[in-house]
């Protein structure tokens, strides 16, 4: 896995930078990502977050994490999964943009730590980059149990 981390406003303490890197890296090896996958995760304030959601996703207001999947089922029939297997080259799963004010926030309301709803954050994240989703209901019960799963493992449970 190689994964990309930005934070040019250095709004994430090394330990928390290392827990998105490790829950990143262990979730895309429990899904059995292939070890030459990329992405990034770019860590940003809650203005730059609201732009992007007001401009992609028509949201006027901030939001905990944003994923752009390169393969969101839009495409004309190829994928990067695809290209990766027939040239041998990385395949790239798209991009994560989360706001650590926002999740700081949610953290306070839903009652859990930092660190719990952080994690929550990246895994969801990185489940949707990897093709999950939660709008069915079976789709959703999927997501949400390997979600729980990949959070106990790393003793991030409710």
């Amino acid at each position: 896995m190689n994964l990309e981390i930005y934070d040019a406003h250095q709004l994430v303490d090394a330990e928390h930078l290392k827990l998105a890197r490790d829950l990143f890296e262990y979730g895309a090896q429990k899904i059995a990502l292939p070890q030459q996958t990329e992405a990034s995760m770019t860590f940003c304030t809650s203005e730059v977050i609201h732009q992007i959601n007001l401009e992609y996703r028509n949201v006027d207001r901030p939001t905990d994490v944003i994923s752009f999947a390169i393969e969101d089922g839009d495409d004309d029939g190829i994928s990067s999964q695809a290209l990766a297997e027939e040239f041998g080259i990385p395949r790239n799963i798209g991009d994560l943009f989360i706001c650590p004010a926002v999740v700081q926030k949610q953290a306070q309301e839903y009652g859990h730590s930092f660190d719990r709803e952080f994690g929550y954050t990246v895994v969801h994240g990185l489940l949707h980059l990897s093709g999950l989703d939660h709008i069915q209901d079976d789709e959703a019960e999927q997501m949400f149990g390997l979600q729980r799963e990949i959070l106990a493992d790393f003793g991030l449970k409710r």
